[in-house]
């Protein structure tokens, strides 16, 4: 294993930080563009020995941003591809309350039951998420790596890594553009930095 960069996609179009969307493409914003710019910036120095990304255009524009300083291709992967909402993608979570009241009461109390309408359930989506995780093994401890993806994928990614119940992915909180850190190791993890976005600071 490796040490691991994992990025959340920048910010996107269509009133994305009020509305639920998962398996839409939806692209980044001017504003989104630009906080993966400021990644770029802040991660420029960094050894990448490889980078995967999400292969929803918010995420992989994301990587390609960053990745145009390295020497290093892009490899998009449909494992890291956010949660499908189903029938709540697009809603606010008002909407989605009028709508399907019974699934937001399971999603309110976290429950491993819950399965969105149409969509993914939590354990479809966890065993989608984990099935990424056989990529990394080519990897040295001595390798940087970075992934680009959405938040829930992420917070399962720390989950498993960490040795956590994917239960706990609701505990972990991934703002836009945020830069979180790992060292992984053959039978171990550990978490050196959490949801850090210093690099947004200023940005318009």
């Amino acid at each position: 294993m490796s040490r691991l960069l994992l990025v959340r996609h920048g910010q996107t179009e269509r009133n994305s930080a009020q509305r639920y969307w998962g398996r839409t493409d939806v692209k980044l914003s001017p504003a989104g563009i630009r906080q993966a710019e400021r990644l770029r910036d802040r991660l420029a120095e960094a050894p990448l020995s490889a980078v995967y990304s999400s292969d929803l255009r918010r995420a992989s524009a994301t990587a390609e941003i960053i990745a145009s300083r390295h020497d290093v291709a892009v490899t998009t992967c449909p494992e890291l591809r956010e949660i499908d909402f189903g029938g709540i993608e697009g809603l606010t979570f008002d909407e989605a309350r009028q709508l399907y009241p019974e699934v937001v009461r399971l999603w309110a109390e976290q429950s491993p039951k819950l399965k969105y309408p149409a969509g993914d359930s939590i354990t479809e989506f966890s065993n989608r998420v984990i099935s990424f995780v056989p990529r990394l093994a080519k990897h040295t401890e001595q390798e940087t790596v970075l992934i680009v993806a959405h938040s829930g994928v992420l917070r399962t990614l720390l989950c498993q890594l960490l040795g956590m119940e994917t239960r706990h992915l609701w505990q972990i909180r991934l703002d836009l553009a945020s830069l979180s850190v790992t060292e992984t190791y053959s039978q171990s993890a550990m978490l050196c930095s959490l949801n850090d976005v210093c690099h947004l600071r200023g940005n318009g």
